[in-house]
Formats: C-alpha cells, sequence, structure tokens
C-alpha cells in the first residue's frame, strides 16, 4: 500500500529556483528530493538544539537519579585515551 503524501507548495525568485536545481543537479535528486533533504536535515537539527524541555515527575526523578549517580569507569574509552595520538 502506498503512503499518503501531504502537499507543501511554496512560490521562490527564478534565481533561488535555479540554485536549487543546480544543486539538486549535483547530488542528481529533483527538486522535490533536494528540498525535503535539505528542510528535513535543518528541522532535525533546530529540534536537536532545544534547551527547555519538560518531563513529568517519575522522569525527572530519573533524570535527576542518573545526574547524581557516580560516573563508572569506562575501560575502552580509559585506554583510547591514554594513548599516544599517531601524529605525535
Amino acid at each position: 500500500m502506498a503512503t499518503k503524501t501531504a502537499p507543501i507548495n511554496m512560490r521562490v525568485e527564478p534565481s533561488v529556483r535555479n540554485i536549487l536545481d543546480a544543486a539538486a543537479s549535483i547530488l542528481k535528486v529533483d527538486r522535490t528530493v533536494f528540498i525535503q533533504q535539505a528542510a528535513l536535515a535543518e528541522a532535525y537539527e533546530v529540534l536537536a538544539n532545544q534547551k527547555d524541555f519538560t518531563l513529568d515527575e517519575q522522569a525527572f526523578a530519573a533524570f535527576e537519579q542518573a545526574l547524581d549517580a557516580t560516573p563508572t569507569r569506562n575501560e575502552g574509552m580509559a585506554d583510547l585515551l591514554s594513548r599516544k595520538a599517531p601524529w605525535e
């Protein structure tokens, strides 16, 4: 069964369309795919950079508990950080 799609329409200056088309052509995708990928990447970035979030009481208690817990030693990370850098 095909997934339904939702249209998003926009108007841009011809010069903007030309730039989008040129970039899409370089990536060998059509304009729609190029715009979708670019918009999705930016949307993920915006969402990932949100500093404010809310938690219910149970989730907040678990969050605080994780912050207050004594860090555990990661042997693999300790080994990696103790090695001499390849360029040294």
